[in-house]
């Protein structure tokens, strides 16, 4: 089988799967298997079998489960409504005030839990309905929880910058920084717009008729102690050589256990809840990373990925033109696909090209995970544009794309000066390996 019919083939039938329901692991995994037979017979299922027992043995896959941990037991708990509530009392009476508390309540939950669900989800269920009761418009509110919740994979600790780190062999310290970088510009972009819009039209996002006394949002700032130390003991720990991303997610973990433990909420019950959810999430990620690497596995020996990364370097295209070409690829891939099936199927195809071409890898990554989380907001089928039909499910869909397509244009220009301008991801990515 020529790597042509066998790159049409495969990737055909991993289409036809998706579209008739099949999960994209086993998509993934059921199109390996049968083009392995076809191709190898019994050798192609020695070949899945040997690749998927390759990516058991990544220590850095055992960090997935303890980040997804950090995130189900801060969910679990009652530190989100707390701090949302610190934001509430500190938003003032500013036109759009609770909305730009929100955009960086949503970033510091991106920080805690590394998920766009648990970001997307918990903002809007803790932060919609003290909205609606002050007359905040229900669009530029979705909107705006639909971007900031996006930073969910952007913002550090990030399971998807794990795996990227894991498929390119860059340092994961690294790829945090630069995530880092890019999650709080895009969060500087929102705010801007926000602040903006809501003073040119203070209806739609009233300010307070009232000012909390200082004591009590003195008072608030408690809940914000917790998450701040959760977050800074993994990142430091990573940022500063002192822990591997596993040993930092360990770290993390138990931070959470001890600050749900000091607020009085560890009980039998929270911990077979979140060890259950832990479970379930963690499993739906390692098959998808086994499926790819079955797909990788058969595509890859039967030449698919010499053949695609070679058509690619043979364009006669200028380096940068070849860059944007993979951007716009990854960007239309995230509307349809789960961002981890992404990385998984077309980073190993793209990735060697990008070190051929001589560019900053750390910077291309950033890049890369930009357009995963444009993806995520991008109709039709965007992910965070279903979370938030469910968070709204009087608001029909075509509104919510309404809502979200001002945010949509601020990303895409974000992820342009990314483009155009590397070193606001480089200069701050010069730091030891780890």
């Amino acid at each position: 089988m020529t790597p042509e019919l066998l790159t049409i083939g495969m990737f055909g039938l991993l289409l036809v799967s998706i579209i008739a329901g099949v999960s994209l692991s086993f998509a993934m995994g059921g199109t390996a298997v049968v083009f392995g037979l076809l191709m190898f017979g019994q050798n192609g299922m020695y070949s899945i079998v040997s690749t998927m027992f390759g990516s058991m043995w990544s220590i850095l896959l055992s960090a997935v489960p303890l980040f997804v941990f950090i995130g189900v037991a801060l969910a679990k708990s009652r530190i989100a409504n707390d701090l949302y509530h610190a934001f509430y009392l500190w938003s003032g009476r500013t036109p759009g005030g609770l909305l730009l508390g929100t955009s960086g309540f949503a970033a510091t939950l991106s920080a805690m839990t590394g998920s766009c669900a648990a970001s997307t989800v918990t903002t809007g269920l803790v932060g919609i309905p003290a909205m609606d009761k002050r007359g905040y418009d229900r669009s530029f509110v979705l909107g705006t929880i639909g971007a900031s919740g996006t930073l969910g994979i952007m913002i550090p600790p990030s399971i998807t910058l794990i795996l990227i780190g894991m498929q390119t062999g860059q340092s994961v310290g690294r790829l945090f920084m630069g995530g880092l970088v890019a999650g709080l510009l895009l969060l500087a972009v929102f705010i801007i717009y926000v602040g903006v819009r809501a003073r040119m039209s203070p209806e739609l996002a009233p300010g307070a008729d009232f000012r909390a006394p200082m004591a009590e949002r003195v008072g608030a700032l408690k809940s914000v102690i917790l998450p701040l130390i959760i977050i800074l003991s993994v990142l430091i720990s990573i940022f500063a050589g002192i822990a591997t991303p596993t040993e930092a997610a360990a770290v993390g973990a138990a931070f959470v256990v001890l600050s749900v433990a000091i607020r009085g909420e560890l009980s039998f019950k929270y911990i077979c809840e979140v060890s259950h959810a832990t479970a379930t999430m963690t499993g739906m990620v390692i098959w998808i990373v086994f499926g790819a690497s079955a797909f990788i596995a058969i595509y890859g020996g039967g030449g698919g990925t010499a053949f695609m990364t070679g058509a690619l370097a043979g364009m006669d295209v200028h380096p940068l033109v070849m860059i944007l070409i993979m951007q716009v690829v990854t960007l239309v891939l995230g509307m349809f696909l789960d961002p981890i099936g992404i990385i998984l199927l077309v980073l190993p195809i793209f990735f060697p090209i990008v070190i051929q071409l001589g560019f900053d890898p750390i910077w291309f990554c950033i890049l890369f995970q930009l357009n995963l989380c444009i993806g995520y907001i991008s109709p039709p089928f965007g992910y965070n544009l279903f979370y938030l039909k469910s968070l709204s499910p009087s608001t029909p869909i075509t509104g919510i794309y309404r809502a979200v397509t001002p945010f949509l244009i601020l990303m895409l220009i974000t992820g342009a000066l990314i483009f155009l301008v590397p070193e606001t991801i480089t200069t701050f990515t010069d730091i030891p390996s780890q």
